[in-house]
């Protein structure tokens, strides 16, 4: 295309002439401003591809440059000319430099024709403009944006949503949180499209340039007809396929795919969704519109852009590589043409070399021919940048080997630009790196002829100022400054560093400053000045210098202050949390104030709390008021934690120094004198030399609130306060109370949770009062929580009503949680009543302070009147007048005391106003001068007969009246006089003694007072004499007083409990129910009778038969009405009947008194398809599973039939939990062992009697016995059967042990789900805990035969015999097996549960077989005959040849008869070992053993190295023993030089090439040891777990057959190899006498290692620490060892072994250690003291050192093992929130609440899904659902897989999973609905395939041959649509 005209061109240049007229006026001038320093400092960080400074964004000018450009062009033309001209010529210049200024400021994009430009094009930001297309690199990827690095050193911006089309950012995002890091990577090249520029608001001259990566803007004109086959195309990967990657290029046109198997895909990278890639054009499919591409990196970098007629503008893209040919060199760049219509331009920059010289023009000659990538376009001017650097060509971002503020010494000087700058060789390593040095940062002078100050190869030092990504080139700066600078990068940056710098821009909010090496801060408002400003402007000038202080640098931001006492303090900073020590002393600022304390800031972020008491603030004081946010504050440092990012500090510089002496304790008694009041406190000031001050609180003051209220009526500063009690201590501050509940019981009141104990009462005060409950406080901060139930006896009481916020209380402890510091108490008033009169005692002590009190005033004489009217006086008195309620009295001594009389005290008299009386005196009122009189006879007569024998008979009278009352003696007594607190009450029995008795207690004080009338008859206990401490009256405690008050529902209730617990009642038949019968009695009374409660054994089967609805029948109440149905509990048992009540209550009071092995009997009342649930007692439930309930396979299937709601059932008690009072039955007696289990080795510490341990689980089943199974898994391969056995309980039926023949298919006839009856083989224990039960389905067993086990006899076929032991072995021997492995030199078959043999290849068959896998795959069923038995290394040979084909012409001796000892033998060694040689006998197939000691009388080193297999060798029988075949060799020379004419045969051929390798022989036994893993389900028992836990511990009991890579193994041959001691034969007559200690001696050293070879487990001590010494690392011998001194009953070493194996276990062999740790948790659980507290230390320390999720699941592992089903929910509770993004411990906890038959896992379910990853929820929703279908309720399995599927209805494994379950339900119509949904579904053709499979597999296993057709007639037709 043609380009622009040059008019056109003109009228542009106009438009842009002023803007740039103006700028170059600016610029020209400011070479001469006094300023210009300050402003090409500001400037010159523009150019810089540097990470950007604070704040971020934007690019950076270049208008310094730009000038310096000018200047050097400036120069070339009048560089004869003289700078100092005259102002006309000066103009002349500046017209001339305005032309320059628009060559290099504008773009240009001139075509064939026009006038050729002097210099490249190149972006800056004075001529970027949005629509702009760039090529970019990026350089950061952030959460929220993109920093993209374009050309020219400048930065742009791309934000999240700019980053994708919308088609797939909705996608990504949900998948995935921060997408941009998964998508983008750092060095990424990217095309990119300008959106905005946006001018920079706290700079002025730099913009932001925002970006978009949008390929719908990229590739806006692109359209398929313009896609041509070797085009390069960038696209999205929209979804990954099973074969390829579906693409998106950003339009709607046109998709693309990307096969997988395209050679160029990396497999090291990961494709995600949204990613970018590039690929070529392979093919295009225009009818389905798809472009095929190949993503070969090799291919996309080399892909050169076709030719194509009639190209566009538009259809350039930058990165493209295109072909070009040189068309002018320019002054700064080259000119090329390419694509025939386009020019475009490279600067100096983007050259091939980049080094280039001065004579770099010589490179480019005319027409030259080059590649190059176009590095921008501007559609506006059409203007096109290229670049020619080698790496960009290639395709790939250019390397960075240099990093900012780095210094190099010997950089060469490649090139000097005049009046430009310097580029330099950075000898950077691995490679060297160009820098380019611009004029500006020569040096601090001005630089006019660079030329001369600096020649081309000299070396200059230089400092990295910046880095341009894109074009791999380095921006220098050579000024001395810059070297000698504090701060160059943000890296030189350090909290606390003080500095100079220059502000820069400024704003209402903060300021931006800039140090000396260009790095620039922010300084927020707060930190401009000391105090708060108004307007920042006035202080801080642009381009003012001042001195700041580094508050912070994370990241890139860096934070200062100008606050003077931070700039100039000396004092250390905190600047991390580990600088906070205690003591030190540092300046701060406040960042918030509180009512409890300040919040102080430090340096880098580190924050610290000053609690109120250490801000020196006196009581009363708000910190507010002396404090203000951003003060700056001098603080120490009282304490930090640095772990938990906590400092505690103190604004008080000295600790108040106190000795301990002196110190005032929590919880003692002080004295105090009031210093001042407050409205709501009493602040005392403390008697101690600490001159500490405390408060009182108004609540404070008493007991009693109306009390304490008027004693701070009365109270002044300065009375004295002798009783009080220190509640808490904050500081400085103490807190007071005068409390006399708390000042008498200072001692028994707890300040730590450790002293409060259970079913304790203890005194306290309401702290808070919320909704749920009340908050009660003791000493310090020790806090308990009263539920609103457990708050008060009536329900529905309201708590706001019920207390008040400091009341005084008596708490009755219910329960104390020392892990969770949790109290749980109860304030009802029935269980926390007073024991004492302590309540009335202080309030008349009070009564009387605050009398004295309020005579203070006066000389005190007024309170002498008190001694004129004692208690039970007689006094003289005038009547005066009369009331509605009684009669005042006056007395002439006293006239303000008033004297009052009530009508029930007149004793029936009738008075006359003005007469004269005796009264006696019943009551003192002394602070309202009030006396309570009596006229009754009683009182009046009874103090005359005293007065009358005088004053000193008088007290002697009043003494023995007292004295016959006694403290804690109950008395009846009569209300005289009711007062508003208390009454007045006389004992008539006691000559009419004066008492008073509160009629409110601690807890009731705000409840209605229950109404007491005079003369009321009441019932009271005596609690304290008269004397002083009780003002001189005598107190009672109603008995009353601890009974509920009564409310209107209480008394209601009331009304219907005329009936007691042991009554007989007579009560007519209502209804007749399954489980109970209903009875009516009484007035409107109903009950019930159990259906237990009948008769006294639970033997009859219909108990209720013989009663019909009307019958009247006698019953004994047992149970009080409950207050939902009002139904009581009666019963008709005989035995009840008889007895009395009282022992009918006793007899009803279940305790769940039931032994381990007791025969009960019950009535089912629930069943389900697992569990029967009988109904023991009224209380007491039981559970019978399915598995327990019979033995046969017919009877187990027909379980819910035999057991119906009501049948009678009897069992056998397993275990009992007392807790929930459930009992768990079997049908068969469980026998002495198990027993004896249960009530002698499992009990433990703190549990019940009869609780069975987890442990014991298994303890009822025994060797021998026959059970009911259900088979829960058939394993592949000959895995066997995995069978159900019991709920948790799981054991294996091996191969041969299915069925009684040996059939070529044994496990033909089972399948999951059957019912089988077993018989229990072998029970054998891990160290682990783990329990491993082998079974046998064989008929043939004793036992096993349903009708007459004994009819088995000599009849039985000998081919149902299993060979058990090895002995039973002998050569030639007929025997048949399975195969279990095949490899290419032999199989190893099964021939028993406990015995395997090998065949060689050779022995396989008579013929040639070519491949032994297909031949003989595993489980086929062989028949051969023996050919050798090692009994010692447990090897058995087999061979399946028909005919004799050994080569042998003399008959084999495989007996023992032809031998005897001392023979002299040869033979061929057959296997070395470290312990011996085997040896072949030669005529024979029996092999002896030489024992090392027995090879020479020399000491033999090393075996290995002389002996060979094949060798020749003679020996002499030492020992035959027949019985075992074992046959012991000797050869030493001793032993044959007696025999030395004995010929030995040499011409036996070497069978070398046959036998095997001992390597060979472990790697088969591995790979078929392997091959037998059972697999598991997720949380089917523990016991399931035995094939995990062998992998990692194998079991104790190891044989050589079994398992021959076993550890032990292992163990024992390096054991042997170090044993050195000579052992000698069967020598022992030949020896002397005198060496038969040595004889012994080596005798046991001969019995150790023969059972070393026997893989016997050691038997002493130090077998064991030869073990642990030689295999240090492996938890199998350690863990053998604790089990060894645990049989010794050793605990304690046990416990040792333990922490030694911790110790020495290699750090790196975390899984060994684990397995140390749940060694040591079982050990503890079982062994510890107690055990939840010795397990919870030892899983403390186990998460420090290994992984957590691992402890935490071990240790929840062992709580279900041995059923703590308390304590695993509790660590599942914390594991949710430990690990809530883990699917297993959310699965765990679901299967926990299903395995428990919980409610609430829909609960579960819901808080799974909040806290689990997206990407989990189908895993765990799916698992829930399988959990669901297996062990909860399948409905709710269906909604959750109905759910999932509406989500994903396109997942086949889903719908897969979903049809397994209903298949094994079983239900047919449901199954069949749910497969013609799965096929019905709009699928690819695979996954309709596999679905319709599935459905035909379903269908073949019923076999209904209509719907088999059926299902393939849709098969065929699905076919046919998609084909159409």
């Amino acid at each position: 295309m043609a380009a622009p005209t040059k008019k056109s061109q003109k009228k542009k240049s106009k438009e842009r002439k002023p803007k740039f007229n103006k700028a170059s006026k600016k610029q020209y001038k400011a070479r001469k401003d006094s300023n210009d320093a300050v402003k090409s400092e500001a400037v010159a960080l523009q150019l810089e591809d540097d990470v950007p400074d604070f704040p971020r964004g934007g690019g950076s000018s270049l208008s310094k440059r730009e000038r310096d450009e000018i200047r050097a062009e400036v120069d070339a033309e009048f560089e004869g000319e003289e700078r100092s001209l005259k102002k006309n010529k000066r103009k002349t210049l500046q017209k001339k430099s305005q032309v320059m200024l628009d060559d290099l400021g504008s773009l240009f994009g001139d075509g064939i024709t026009g006038k050729l430009p002097r210099y490249a094009n190149k972006i800056t930001l004075k001529n970027i403009s949005p629509g702009m297309k760039l090529w970019g690199v990026v350089a950061e990827v952030n959460e929220k944006d993109l920093v993209i690095s374009l050309p020219g050193g400048l930065r742009g911006l791309v934000r999240a949503a700019d980053a994708l089309d919308s088609v797939l950012s909705n996608e990504v995002e949900n998948n995935e949180g921060n997408f941009l890091t998964n998508i983008f990577c750092t060095g990424q090249l990217v095309s990119c499209i300008v959106l905005q520029l946006d001018d920079d608001k706290k700079e002025t001259g730099k913009r932001k340039i925002w970006l978009s990566l949008r390929l719908s803007l990229l590739h806006k004109s692109f359209t398929l007809d313009a896609v041509q086959e070797g085009m390069v195309l960038t696209a999205y990967v929209k979804s990954i396929e099973d074969h390829g990657y579906i693409l998106h290029f950003g339009l709607s046109s046109f998709m693309g795919f990307l096969p997988k198997d395209d050679e160029g895909e990396s497999r090291d990278i990961k494709v995600r969704t949204g990613q970018f890639l590039q690929g070529v054009v392979r093919r295009i499919d225009k009818t389905r519109k798809v472009v095929y591409l190949s993503s070969n990196p090799d291919t996309v970098s080399k892909c050169v852009t076709k030719d194509l007629k009639g190209i566009s503008i538009d259809l350039l893209i930058p990165g493209m590589l295109v072909n070009t040919s040189v068309r002018s060199i320019l002054e700064n760049g080259v000119m090329l043409s390419f694509l025939t219509y386009f020019t475009g331009t490279v600067d100096m920059f983007h050259l091939q070399n980049q080094f280039p010289t001065k004579d770099w023009k010589d490179d480019y000659n005319q027409n030259k021919k080059i590649n190059a990538r176009i590095l921008f376009i501007d559609p506006s001017t059409r203007a096109v940048g290229l670049t020619l650097n080698p790496h960009l060509v290639h395709n790939k971002a250019p390397p960075s080997h240099v990093n900012i503020g780095e210094i190099y010494d010997q950089s060469k000087v490649i090139r000097v630009d005049r009046g430009l700058g310097l580029l330099l060789d950075i000898p950077s390593k691995p490679v060297s790196t160009p820098a380019y040095v611009y004029i500006s940062d020569v040096a601090e002078e001005e630089v006019r002829k660079l030329e001369k100050k600096f020649k081309e190869g000299s070396q200059v030092r230089v400092r990295i100022h910046g880095f341009r990504h894109l074009e791999g080139l380095a921006t220098g700066i050579l000024k001395a400054s810059a070297f000698e600078g504090q701060v160059f990068t943000h890296s030189d940056v350090k909290p606390g560093m003080v500095i100079r710098a220059k502000v820069i821009a400024l704003d209402s909010f903060s300021a931006i400053v800039q140090f000396p090496g260009g790095v620039k801060a922010l300084c927020p408002i707060r930190h401009m000045s000391e105090f708060e400003i108004a307007k920042p402007g006035k202080k801080f000038k642009v381009g003012a210098e001042l001195v700041f202080r580094v508050l912070g640098c994370k990241s890139k931001r860096i934070t200062v202050t100008h606050k003077k006492t931070l700039v100039k303090s000396k004092l250390g900073i905190i600047s991390s949390y580990a600088d906070a020590t205690e003591g030190f002393i540092t300046h701060g600022w406040i960042t918030k104030i509180e009512k409890h304390g300040c919040f102080v800031r430090f340096y880098n972020g580190v924050q610290g709390f000053a609690p109120r008491s250490e801000l020196g603030l006196g009581p009363g004081y708000d910190p507010s008021s002396m404090y203000h946010v951003g003060q700056v504050i001098k603080c120490r440092v009282t304490s930090s934690n640095p772990a938990s990012r906590r400092i505690n500090l103190s604004f008080q510089m000295k600790p108040v120094r106190v000795s301990e002496d002196d110190l005032v304790k929590l919880g003692s008694i002080v004295s105090g004198l009031i210093d001042r009041l407050t409205p709501s406190a009493v602040v005392i000031q403390v008697n101690s030399k600490a001159h500490l001050k405390g408060t009182i609180s108004n609540e404070h003051l008493a007991d009693n609130h109306e009390s304490a209220a008027l004693l701070k009526s009365v109270l002044k500063p300065g009375y004295k306060f002798d009783q009080l009690l220190v509640l808490d201590i904050e500081g400085n501050n103490i807190l007071l109370s005068a409390k006399y509940s708390l000042t008498s019981l200072a001692e028994q009141l707890p300040s730590d949770i450790s002293q409060i104990h259970p079913n304790s009462v203890v005194h306290g005060y309401v702290c808070n009062l919320i909704e749920t409950g009340c908050f009660v406080r003791f000493l310090g901060r020790l806090t308990g929580f009263s539920p609103r139930s457990k708050s008060t006896d009536d329900y529905k009481a309201d708590l706001s009503g019920a207390f008040y916020v400091g009341q005084s209380v008596r708490s009755n402890i219910l329960d104390v949680n020392s892990e969770t510091a949790r109290i749980t108490l109860s304030l009802k008033q029935s269980s926390c009543s007073s024991t004492d009169a302590s309540f009335i005692q202080e309030f008349f002590l009070l009564e009387e302070k605050i009398a004295k009190l309020q005579s203070s005033d006066s000389d005190g004489s007024e309170l002498k009147w008190v001694e004129g009217f004692n208690v039970g006086s007689v006094i003289e008195g005038k009547i005066g007048e009369a009331k509605d309620i009684g009669v005042v009295v006056s007395f002439d001594k006293y006239n303000d005391v008033l004297g009052f009389v009530t009508h029930h005290q007149l004793g029936g008299l009738t008075l006359e106003t003005g007469s004269i009386v005796q009264a006696a005196v019943l009551d003192v009122a002394k602070a309202e001068r009030l006396v309570d009189l009596s006229l009754k006879p009683e009182f009046v007569d009874k103090s005359q007969e005293e007065s009358s024998k005088g004053q000193i008979q008088k007290k002697k009278r009043k003494r023995e009246a007292s004295k016959d009352l006694e403290v804690h003696q109950t008395v009846n007594a009569v209300v005289e006089i009711v007062k508003e607190h208390y009454l007045v009450l006389a004992i008539p029995e006691y000559n009419y003694a004066i008492g008073y008795a509160s009629k409110a207690d601690y807890n009731t004080q705000k409840f209605p007072q229950k109404q007491f009338v005079n003369g009321q008859r009441v019932i009271a206990t005596v609690m304290a004499l008269p004397r002083p401490t009780t003002s001189g009256r005598l107190l009672l405690l109603l008995n009353s007083i601890s009974e509920v008050t009564e409310t209107s529902s209480s008394k209601r209730a009331k009304k219907k409990s005329s009936y007691s617990v042991g009554s007989l009642v007579s009560a007519e038949v209502t209804e007749i129910m399954p489980l109970e019968l209903r009875l009516k009695f009484g007035i409107g009374f109903r009950g019930r009778v159990h259906i237990t409660e009948v008769n006294d054994d639970n033997v009859l089967e219909n108990p209720f038969a013989n009663f019909k609805i009307g019958q009247t029948i006698t019953a004994r109440v047992v149970g009080k009405a409950n207050q939902k149905g009002y139904l009581w509990d009666l019963s008709i048992k005989p035995t009840m009947l008889a007895g009395t009540g009282e022992t009918g209550v006793n007899s009803t009071n279940d305790e769940c008194n039931f032994s381990a092995g007791q025969l009960v009997t019950g009535y089912v009342y629930k069943m389900d398809t697992e569990w029967a649930w009988l109904t023991i007692s009224r209380h007491v439930k039981a559970q019978l599973y399915i598995l327990d309930s019979a033995r046969e396979p017919n009877e187990l299937q027909q379980f819910q039939e035999r057991f119906k709601v009501g049948k009678a059932v009897s069992g056998h008690v397993l275990n009992v939990n007392k807790d929930k009072k459930l009992l768990r039955l079997v049908r068969h007696p469980l026998g002495a062992l198990s027993i004896r289990n249960v009530h002698g080795e499992d009990k433990r510490t703190g549990e019940s009697d009869n609780n069975i341990s987890g442990e014991s689980v298994t303890t009822h089943i025994h060797e021998g016995d026959i059970l009911g199974g259900r088979i829960s898994k058939i394993l592949p391969g000959v895995g066997g059967l995995l069978v159900q056995i019991g709920p948790h309980i799981f054991g294996r039926v091996h191969f041969t042990e299915l069925k009684d023949t040996w059939e070529s298919d044994p496990l033909s006839g089972y399948y999951e789900g059957q019912f089988v009856k077993c018989k229990v083989l072998e029970i054998s224990h891990s160290v682990k805990g783990t329990i491993h039960i082998d079974l046998s389905l064989r008929i043939s067993l004793d036992g096993m035969l349903p009708n007459n086990p004994s009819e088995l006899g000599s009849d039985e076929d000998s081919t149902s015999k299993r060979v058990e032991k090895i002995e039973d072995l002998y050569p030639n021997m007929a025997i048949q097996g399975y195969v279990k492995n095949t490899i290419p030199k032999g199989c190893f078959i099964l021939l028993s549960r406990k015995l395997d043999a090998k065949i060689l290849l050779s022995n396989l068959s008579d013929g040639y077989i070519d491949d032994p896998k297909k031949e003989f795959p595993i489980g086929k069923l062989v028949a051969g005959r023996v050919l050798a038995v090692e009994p010692l290394s447990k090897r058995v040979e087999v061979t399946l040849k028909k005919s004799n084909t050994n080569g042998t012409s003399k008959s084999e001796i495989n007996d023992f008869s032809s031998l005897h000892v001392g023979d002299i033998v040869s033979g061929r060694i057959r296997r070395v070992e470290s312990y011996g040689l085997f040896v072949t006998l030669d005529h024979t197939n029996m092999v002896g053993l030489c024992h090392v000691s027995e090879l020479s009388d020399d000491h033999v080193d090393n075996i290995q190295t002389k002996y060979r297999a094949g060798e020749k060798v003679t020996a002499k029988i030492l020992k035959l023993d027949e019985e075992r075949h074992r046959i012991s060799l000797g050869m030493k020379n001793s032993y044959l030089t007696d025999d030395i004419d004995i010929q030995i045969p040499s011409n036996e051929e070497s069978d070398e090439d046959v036998e095997e390798t001992d390597d060979t022989r472990s790697r088969m036994l591995t790979d078929s040891t392997l091959g037998m893993a059972i697999e598991y389900e997720n949380g089917a028992s523990s016991i399931l777990a035995q094939a995990e836990s062998r992998a990692s511990i194998p079991p104790l009991e190891v044989t050589l057959d079994d398992i021959e890579h076993s550890d032990m193994d292992i163990l024992v041959s390096q054991n042997q190899a170090n044993s050195n001691e000579a052992v000698t034969g069967d020598e022992k007559n030949k020896r002397r006498a005198k060496k038969k200690a040595k004889e012994d001696r080596e005798r046991e050293i001969r019995a150790a290692e023969e059972r070393q070879l026997e893989m016997d487990v050691p038997r002493t001590a130090d077998e064991f620490e030869k073990l642990v010494r030689n295999s240090p690392n492996s938890s199998f011998v350690w863990i053998k060892y604790m089990a060894f001194m645990l049989n010794s009953a050793d605990i304690e070493k046990a416990r040792a072994i333990a922490e030694r194996a911790l110790r020495t276990i290699n750090i790196r062999e975390e899984n060994e250690k684990l397995n140390i740790w749940m060694a040591y948790f079982n050990l503890e659980n079982q062994y510890g003291n107690p055990p939840e507290e010795a397990v919870q230390k030892i899983f403390q320390r186990a998460l420090q050192y290994c992984d957590p999720k691992k402890v935490h699941l071990a240790l929840l592992g062992m709580y279900e093992r041995t059923e703590q089903h308390k304590l695993a929910d509790e660590l599942l509770d914390k594991m949710t929130r430990k690990f809530k993004h883990s699917c297993k411990v959310w699965l765990r906890r679901v299967q926990m609440l299903l395995m428990q038959q919980q409610d609430g896992v829909q609960s579960v379910v819901n808080r799974a899904l909040l806290c689990l990853p997206r990407h989990k929820h189908i895993k765990f929703i799916s698992q829930t659902a399988i959990l669901e279908f297996k062990s909860g309720v399948p409905d709710r399995g269906r909604s959750m897989f109905e759910g999932i599927l509406r989500e994903y209805p396109k997942r086949t494994d889903l719908w897969s999973i979903y049809l397994d379950q209903e298949i094994r339900l079983g239900d047919e119509d449901v199954i069949r609905a749910l497969f013609e949904r799965a096929i019905s579904l709009s699928l690819p053709p695979k996954k309709m395939k596999f679905l319709f499979k599935k459905y035909l597999d379903y269908e073949k296993s019923l076999g209904d041959e209509e719907r088999i057709k059926s299902v393939k007639q849709k098969a065929m037709d699905y076919v046919e649509s998609t084909l159409t």
